[in-house]
């Protein structure tokens, strides 16, 4: 089994509120890992201290694709919270082919300005990666145009997107070290529920990873209708209990 971690988008309105106590709940509740979005105003060095403390590990974080000014930053807190996949959007929209080849073009200059630092750059996927244009998917395209780009699948927008979430993980399974692990209602696309609460085959899609890539699976709600961080435990508990996750509890 491969180790639970937690997107702490999910509970970022607490987290705006008092990071700290987010972090330590996270941890209660029995997550391995985090992946960050955002450090809400506090150092790194901190941040990697509270989590050290708390028996937890930086997995990853999102943030923007980087560029000759921005990398030197990235690269250093990425290196100060332990971590080394950063994961990002395409950048604009994907409702053109020439979209989809700027979107990469985008990409591939985020992996040139992180260079030989280690940190590896991912695209994480919503539903227009999985929605074809001119005949091919946006994300079949990037990866083939960035061979080092990394794939964090978000397995709940594969499906908005149209394809199989299991189907489109066994054939993508040796590009995707993340999952995000999400789950609700297709139609309409949102709330989010807490995961084994919708309608996606969650072992099922686990197990059309490939053991020997994968890294990490991924809690992420973007919303929810009923208590988020009560949500948050159910995922847990549900990943856990079902024997598709290692946590800590």
């Amino acid at each position: 089994m491969k180790p639970i971690g937690l997107q702490l988008y999910t509970l970022r309105e607490w987290a705006a509120e008092d990071f700290p106590a987010v972090l330590k709940k996270v941890a209660e509740i029995g997550y391995k890992g985090v992946e960050f979005a955002g450090l809400h105003g506090m150092p790194a060095a901190e941040v990697r201290n509270m989590i050290d403390d708390l028996g937890m590990v930086a997995c990853s974080a999102h943030g923007g694709i980087p560029t000759a000014e921005t990398a030197d930053q990235i690269i250093d807190e990425c290196n100060t919270l332990g971590h080394t996949r950063l994961v990002t959007g395409p950048g604009g929209a994907l409702d053109t082919m020439d979209n989809v080849l700027a979107a990469a073009d985008r990409l591939n200059a985020g992996i040139e300005a992180l260079g030989k630092s280690g940190i590896r750059l991912g695209l994480h996927n919503h539903w227009a990666e999985f929605q074809p244009v001119d005949g091919a998917l946006p994300e079949d395209v990037i990866l083939e145009k960035c061979p080092d780009l990394f794939a964090q699948l978000d397995v709940y927008w594969v499906a908005v997107g149209g394809p199989d979430s299991a189907t489109t993980l066994a054939r993508l399974k040796g590009r995707a070290p993340l999952l995000h692990i999400k789950d609700g209602m297709i139609d309409p696309p949102q709330p989010h529920t807490a995961v084994g609460q919708g309608v996606l085959d969650m072992p099922k899609i686990i197990a059309a990873a490939d053991p020997n890539v994968l890294e990490w699976l991924i809690v992420e709600l973007d919303s929810c209708a009923t208590d988020m961080t009560q949500a948050v435990e159910d995922s847990y508990r549900y990943m856990i209990d079902n024997g598709l996750a290692a946590g800590n509890r």
